[in-house]
């Protein structure tokens, strides 16, 4: 059953967005509504779709909203929404600060619709990939580099890039976070634009996250370690290894990576394998995964319970930053 979904925002995502919908049969493209006159104007003729001449009216004829507008205004446009009962497809990060993300859970759980927060890495192929490997990882470390581009710098690079990889770390990491250390350098802009956090769990797990806009080259890599081996996602090239170590059973091939652990020790082999990497568009399978769980009554992927912990961990980092450059300063 197709869903009546109306776009908020029509910027560079935005538009990214109205194509996945376009090339999807699940939804009925209602419209779009940008109060910037000139990129609606270009959308409206690019696209041929309807432009909205308010937001309230885009959103009373919708069964669906998706907000893909700048961070400060996601809150005005989800409680709107909320508050007419429509279920809501909302870009990460969830908010600009944790009460407002308060609102808008106390609001949709009063107006018992869906709510699904874009982290879109979730459904990179190559991480869905590796997802049925990981197991119980006892260190992760990430890496999320960027060049720089004026367009993400309305929000400090923890809320950018890094809260991607702390929604796929808390994701895969089933235990409270125990300790909290970080780092960060404002080189160009008002805020933070190079940051790493330490992040101690409960159960002894660690995760070491990397995020800068500031680098020569673009990378998202990420490691996830656990017993007898490690996954290794690009997110990037959308490429997965798994590496695991195996006891050496009987004579091990010639050309095969052996490990001697000494005499009182099996040997143990390193196996590398590459598993399959469907072909995907990751934006296109998250808003197609959010329109499943409204038609069969089913929890979003990505819930608003999740972006808010993403959230809550990346405001714990960015206080931890902040302590420190106090500190330095003084």
């Amino acid at each position: 059953m197709s869903q009546k979904i109306g776009v908020l925002g029509a910027g560079h995502l935005g538009k990214i967005h109205i194509k996945c919908i376009q090339a999807s049969d699940r939804f009925e493209l209602i419209g779009f509504y940008d109060p910037d006159e000139e990129t609606a104007a270009a959308v409206e003729s690019s696209f041929h779709i309807r432009r909205f001449e308010s937001m309230d009216e885009l959103i009373k004829q919708a069964d669906m909203v998706d907000i893909v507008t700048p961070t400060v205004s996601h809150f005005d446009c989800a409680s709107k929404a909320l508050k007419h009962g429509k279920h809501v497809f909302i870009e990460k990060p969830l908010t600009t600060t944790m009460e407002e993300a308060k609102k808008l859970m106390g609001l949709a759980e009063e107006a018992h619709v869906k709510v699904q927060v874009g982290h879109v890495e979730r459904f990179n192929p190559a991480f869905i990939a590796a997802r049925p490997y990981i197991a119980t990882p006892m260190f992760i470390e990430a890496h999320r580099l960027g060049q720089f581009n004026p367009r993400g710098t309305d929000v400090p690079v923890t809320l950018d890039l890094m809260i991607h990889d702390i929604d796929i770390v808390l994701s895969v990491v089933n235990a409270d976070v125990k300790k909290i250390s970080a780092s960060g350098v404002s080189v160009v802009s008002d805020t933070p634009d190079i940051a790493n956090a330490r992040i101690e769990f409960s159960n002894g797990c660690v995760a070491n996250l990397t995020a800068s806009r500031i680098s020569m080259k673009n990378m998202r890599k990420t490691r996830f370690f656990q017993k007898d081996g490690y996954i290794a996602v690009d997110f990037l090239k959308k490429e997965t290894q798994i590496i695991r170590m195996k006891d050496v059973v009987a004579s091990p091939d010639p050309m095969a990576m052996v490990i001697d652990l000494g005499p009182e020790k099996n040997q143990k082999q390193i196996w590398v394998e590459k598993p399959e990497i469907k072909t995907l568009n990751a934006i296109q399978t998250e808003l197609e995964t959010f329109h499943d769980s409204i038609t069969m009554n089913t929890d979003p992927l990505v819930s608003i319970n999740d972006g808010y912990a993403s959230l809550d961990l990346a405001y714990q980092i960015m206080e931890k930053i902040a302590d420190n450059v106090q500190n330095t300063s003084v």
